[in-house]
This record gives structure tokens, sequence and C-alpha cells, in this order.
């Protein structure tokens, strides 16, 4: 049975629960993205680093969205579970230029998006989420909204107020229309907490090396952990051995950990 968009945006809301976190190992591609889902991925979701790098472009609002768009669409084709889209600030110059990628995620089949504030001001994130909350309600999707909050990933102002700022813009982006907020660059226990305490909306961290497994940070009230760009760093780093191990001593033995070929021809076996 084919699973339409708007149960697949039923489906991936259902998801966001502190009591067992959505985990996304983000993908980048089709093929890391048929990888993830095949070793149990409720859902998929594309780092915009990751893809960004994929199709020669720095990652920070440099890609063009056609292209953007276009991989979305391939990597929805390509899975059976719900996908949620990393649209960086929302490919445009301004809230109008945010409703057409809106228009065009959800044409591509995605259930969901991250837009990040960066350096913009709080307020004109807050307008690109309306903006982007009125496009899904034109088109009929209830595309989950997850609001990026980067107070602490770029550690902006003041560490002494960072946390009553970062709950601010919460709570302006909630208003808007955000389903979702995501604070990533936070590990500590303490902030997680307080910041799950005072969001009324599913959390989302970013999680990697020396951060706190899925399960603790549920408890602490995380409805979704995410990798982003971390999968892609690790295997353009398994890329890197592989070159520097011929390159200098002539080896071959990093390559002894690849997925067998067999194995991951068939999992690109019907996509296109």
């Amino acid at each position: 049975m084919t699973i339409t968009q708007s149960d697949s945006a039923r489906l991936f809301r259902s998801l966001h629960t502190s009591a067992a976190p959505l985990a996304l190992a983000n993908a980048w591609d089709v093929a890391s993205a048929r990888v993830i889902e095949a070793a149990g991925a409720p859902a998929i979701a594309t780092t915009s680093a990751g893809t960004a790098w994929s199709l020669g472009s720095p990652d920070g609002d440099v890609l063009a969205r056609d292209r953007a768009l276009k991989l979305i669409a391939r990597i929805v084709a390509a899975v059976a579970v719900p996908v949620t889209a990393d649209i960086e600030g929302g490919y445009g110059k301004d809230a109008a230029d945010v409703a057409e990628t809106i228009a065009g995620v959800i044409a591509a089949g995605a259930v969901g998006v991250n837009i990040e504030d960066g350096t913009r001001p709080p307020a004109e994130l807050a307008a690109r989420l309306a903006t982007a909350r009125q496009s899904a309600e034109r088109a009929g999707v209830d595309l989950f909204l997850n609001a990026r909050i980067d107070t602490y990933l770029f550690g902006l102002g003041d560490p002494d107020t960072r946390l009553k700022e970062t709950l601010a813009r919460a709570h302006l982006y909630v208003g808007a229309g955000a389903d979702g907020i995501f604070v990533p660059g936070v590990t500590d226990t303490a902030t997680i907490a307080a910041l799950a305490r005072d969001i009324p909306v599913p959390l989302n961290v970013m999680a990697g090396p020396g951060a706190p497994r899925a399960a603790e940070l549920g408890a602490l009230g995380v409805a979704r952990v995410s990798l982003g760009p971390g999968v892609a760093q690790a295997a353009y780093a398994a890329a890197r051995r592989a070159a520097e191990d011929l390159f200098g001593t002539g080896g071959y033995d990093s390559l002894a950990a690849g997925i067998p070929f067999a194995e991951l021809d068939a999992l690109l076996s019907g996509t296109h």
C-alpha cells in the first residue's frame, strides 16, 4: 500500500516524543539515505552541509534552491519513510522566496523542514516561519516546521544570557508557527533540561562524540536527536584515509570496513 504525503506527515509528527526520541542520522544523497533507512531509520533527515558538499558548494545559503529541491525529490522517491529537509535559511533573500522554497519542498514529497536563524535578526526568521506555515497550509500538507536557533552553535551574544535569549527566540518562533525547536551546539545536561522545560514544542538537539546517548537525552526532555553533518564528515574522512593509505604506504587496509558491493548495489536497485 502506498502511503500518502498526508499520512507520512502525520507519522513523522507522531515520532517526536521524549519517551523514545526520534533519532536522525542525516543523509546527503540517495545512497546515504538508503543505507540509513536500511539500518532501521524511522525517518530520513537531510543535512544541508552534506548536501551542499556533495553538490560542490560550501554550506551557508550558497547552494541554489533548484539543486537542493531536486536532491530532496530524489531522496523522497528512493525511501519509504518520511523525509524532512534541511533548507538552511530557506534558500532565498526574503519571506516570499521562502514560500516558493516550501512549495518546492512539498512538491518534492518531504513532510518537514529545518529553517535556521543563523546571524539573522530573530524577527526575520519569525517572518520566514509564518510565511512557510501559510505556504504549507495552502498546499494542504501538515508540514513539520523545525526552527533552528544558532545562539549556541555560533556562540552568539553574552554567554551569561544565552539561555534566556535562546528561550526568547524559541517562544517567538513557536508563535510564528514552528512545530519544533532545534538548538544545536548544546551538550551539557543542565542547559538541555532547562531548554526542554521551557520550550512548549518538541526539542531537537544535535549529538556527536561526547554527547549523552539518545535515551539519556530523552530523559532530559529531548524529543529529537540529529547527527547533523557528522555522518557526511565521517564518510569523507573515510575517503581521505583510503586516499592517504594509497598515496602514502601504497596500502588498502582502510577499505576493509566498506559495505559489500552487492549489498550496496542492491539497496539502490529500483531507484533512479
